[in-house]
C-alpha cells in the first residue's frame, strides 16, 4: 500500500467513486459522510449513466462490482423525445450509440442501488456522521479535516465531494458562489411491476429521456427504470457478498416549472407532503392530456420530494494546493442537462489516475494541478466556453465556467431523479 493518505469528505457517486479507484489502487483513502446512515435519506430513483460514467465506473470499480453495476442497469435505448402538452410529437432524437459500451453508452439505474454498489468493499473506509466543518493546512503540507462531532483527520490529500452545499468549497474557494436558478422539480415514481401501468403507457413514454413541454415553461419528464433480473437472484450469480435492496420496475416522473407560479416559496414548497405536491403538480397540469394527468396521479405520495435547481457561477483562477474538489462541491449542475453525477464520476477516474502517479512519485501538486486542468477543460468543452489566459504568476486551472444558464432551464429539461 501507498504511503498516500486521502480524505474524502461527501459519500455521494463522486466521493464513493473515488474511494473504489484508490482502494483498487492500494492508496489509503477515508470517506467523511454527514449522513448518520447511507440509506438516511431520499436521494431520488433514477439515474441515467452515459458513456463517460460507465467508462469511469469500469475504472473504478472491481470487476465483480462492475459486472453487478451492468447487470442492474436498465437499457432504455436513446430516444429523447419531446412532445407538446396533448402529447404530439414535438421533436424526435436518438443519441449517438458508443460501440463497445453496454446499452451503447446508455444506462438507466436505481440511484440506491448504484450507491450500495459504490459503497462495497468501503464498509471500514466510511465513516458516517462525519460532517467536515472546517480544514486546515499544516506546515508539513499535510491537511487536518475538522468535523462537527468534535473529531479530526489528517491525510495528504483532502477530497470535497460534499455536494452542493459544499463546506470544503465555502472554505477553500469563498468566491465561488451558487445560485438559485428558479427552476422548481417536483420528483416522484410511478410503480410498473404488475403490468396494470405499463400496458396503459405507450412505449412511446418510455425511452431514455421523454419531455412532454407545456405553456409558461412548464414541463414534464419521464423515464423508466426496469431491470432485466430479479435483484436476489442476480447477486446470488455474480456477487453473493453483496446486498442490494429489492427493487421493482417503476417510472421515474418529474414535474418542473419556474418559481414565479408557484403558489408558496420553496422553503414551504419543502414542507408539504406529497400527498400536497401531487395535488400541486395536478392542478398545474390542469388541460394537459389525460394519459399525463393519470401517470402523475399514479405515483406513490410518499415518493414526490422537491427539488430547488441551483447552478454555479463562474470564479477566477485558485492556486492548487492538497485540498481539491470534485463535482457538485465545485460544478453544480442543473439536472436540465442530466450530467451532473456522470461528470462526477469522470472527476473521480480522473483524479484517481492522477493520484496513482503522485503514490509512484511525481509531485502531489503537480498531479493535483493536472486533474484540476484537465476538469476545467472538459467543462469548457461542454458549455463551449474559450478558455482565457490566466493572470501572469497565478498556476492553477483557469476560470470555471457556468455549468448551465438559466435561460436554458426548461428548454432541455434532462433530469435524473
Amino acid at each position: 500500500m501507498s504511503d498516500l493518505h486521502v480524505i474524502i469528505a461527501g459519500g455521494g457517486p463522486g466521493g464513493l467513486a473515488l474511494a473504489q479507484g484508490l482502494r483498487r489502487a492500494g492508496i489509503g483513502v477515508a470517506v467523511h459522510e454527514k449522513d448518520p446512515t447511507p440509506g438516511f435519506r431520499n436521494q431520488g430513483y433514477r439515474i441515467r449513466i452515459n458513456s463517460d460514467g460507465i467508462t469511469a465506473l469500469k475504472a473504478v470499480l472491481t470487476p465483480q462490482a462492475y459486472e453487478v453495476f451492468v447487470a442492474t442497469a436498465g437499457t432504455p435505448g436513446a430516444r429523447t423525445d419531446v412532445f407538446d402538452h396533448q402529447l404530439g410529437l414535438l421533436h424526435a432524437q436518438e443519441l449517438p450509440l458508443v460501440p463497445g459500451l453496454p446499452g451503447g453508452g446508455h444506462l438507466a439505474v436505481n440511484r440506491m442501488t448504484l450507491r450500495q454498489i459504490l459503497l462495497s468493499d468501503l464498509e471500514k473506509g466510511v465513516r458516517c456522521g462525519c460532517r467536515l466543518t472546517r480544514y486546515e493546512i499544516n506546515r508539513s503540507g499535510t491537511v487536518t479535516a475538522h468535523s462537527a462531532d468534535g473529531t479530526s483527520a489528517t491525510g495528504d490529500v483532502l477530497v470535497g465531494a460534499d455536494g452542493v452545499n459544499s463546506a470544503t468549497r465555502k472554505q477553500y474557494l469563498p468566491q465561488a458562489q451558487v445560485i438559485d436558478a428558479g427552476l422548481r422539480l417536483l420528483c416522484g415514481k410511478v410503480p410498473l411491476a404488475g403490468g396494470t401501468a405499463r400496458d396503459r403507457f405507450p412505449s412511446e413514454l418510455l425511452g431514455l429521456w421523454t419531455t412532454i413541454a407545456g405553456l409558461s415553461r412548464r414541463f414534464v419528464g419521464l423515464a423508466p427504470v426496469r431491470y432485466r433480473e430479479p435483484m436476489r437472484r442476480l447477486t446470488a450469480r455474480l456477487a453473493p457478498d453483496l446486498v442490494l435492496t429489492k427493487d421493482t420496475d417503476c417510472l421515474a416522473c418529474v414535474f418542473g416549472a419556474r418559481r414565479e407560479p408557484l403558489p408558496c416559496t420553496v422553503d414551504k414548497l419543502f414542507t408539504k407532503s406529497g400527498t400536497e405536491l401531487q395535488a400541486l403538480t395536478l392542478s398545474l397540469l390542469e388541460g394537459w392530456h389525460p394519459l399525463l394527468m393519470e401517470i402523475v396521479s399514479r405515483q406513490e405520495p410518499a415518493s414526490i420530494f422537491p427539488v430547488a435547481v441551483r447552478t454555479s457561477v463562474p470564479v477566477g483562477v485558485w492556486e492548487t494546493s492538497a485540498v481539491t474538489l470534485l463535482g457538485d462541491a465545485v460544478h453544480v449542475m442543473s439536472p436540465a442537462i442530466g450530467v451532473g453525477a456522470n461528470t462526477a464520476l469522470r472527476d473521480a477516474r480522473v483524479l484517481t489516475s492522477r493520484l496513482v502517479q503522485a503514490a509512484c512519485g511525481a509531485p502531489l501538486i503537480t498531479a493535483l494541478r493536472a486533474y484540476e486542468s484537465e476538469m476545467i477543460d472538459c467543462l469548457r468543452r461542454r458549455a463551449r466556453i474559450g478558455r482565457p489566459r490566466p493572470p501572469p504568476g497565478r498556476p492553477g486551472p483557469a476560470a470555471l465556467p457556468s455549468t448551465v444558464g438559466a435561460a436554458r432551464l426548461g428548454t432541455h429539461p434532462h433530469a435524473d431523479v
